[in-house]
């Protein structure tokens, strides 16, 4: 009896040594993907004109590893799978809003503030203890408060124009026509 155990083990032995030598395998041979690993942080173009220094602090801290041209890349976005995981994640993030664009449009600018109070950022995993980004819930909140300050004041471009109030160049010069008009009328009553 105590025979046929052994023999059972050893064959089920076998087989996790042949699994994890497998495993082991395409572990290395992932690391040929080239995707992942182009860590390239292109120029500030321009960032928002912040409400304080602080709020800046903390949006470096909670929100610029994904969201900017300054990430700091950790040691395993250069270890596939988790630096596909890493590139896609940042890439997203960019696309949606980049403190280091702000001279484009940026899609989610108006959804950042809500994010944060909400608690979907930044993700939790991104600010594990042990990380060096922990934020209290009162840090949370004074990103969100100066953000809610911040990105009004910095007249984020927006669809339909490109000077933050919703409106082309061209439109804004009729408006100003029309109210210098207007002022003028205005002098000829009296």
């Amino acid at each position: 009896m105590r025979r046929l155990f052994a023999g059972i083990w050893r064959n089920k032995l076998r087989i996790l040594g042949a699994l994890f030598a497998v495993a082991l395998v395409l572990l290395l041979l992932i690391q040929l993907v080239p995707y992942g690993r182009d860590h390239d942080n292109p120029p500030v173009r321009l960032e928002p004109t912040w409400d304080s220094q602080r709020t800046r602090e903390l949006a470096v801290r909670a929100c610029f590893d994904c969201h900017s041209s300054e990430v700091e890349w950790p040691w395993y976005s250069n270890v596939a799978p988790l630096s596909w995981y890493v590139q896609s994640h940042v890439d997203e993030g960019r696309r949606e809003l980049n403190f280091s664009e702000w001279d484009l449009e940026q899609d989610e600018a108006d959804e950042a503030v809500e994010t944060i109070r909400d608690g979907s950022m930044p993700p939790w995993y991104y600010s594990l203890p042990g990380t060096g980004r922990e934020f209290s819930d009162s840090e949370l909140d004074e990103l969100a408060h100066g953000l809610e300050a911040t990105l009004p004041a910095s007249g984020y471009p927006q669809e339909g124009g490109e000077d933050g109030d919703g409106h082309g160049d061209e439109e804004d010069e009729d408006h100003d026509e029309d109210e210098e008009e207007d002022e003028d009328e205005e002098d000829d009553d009296d």
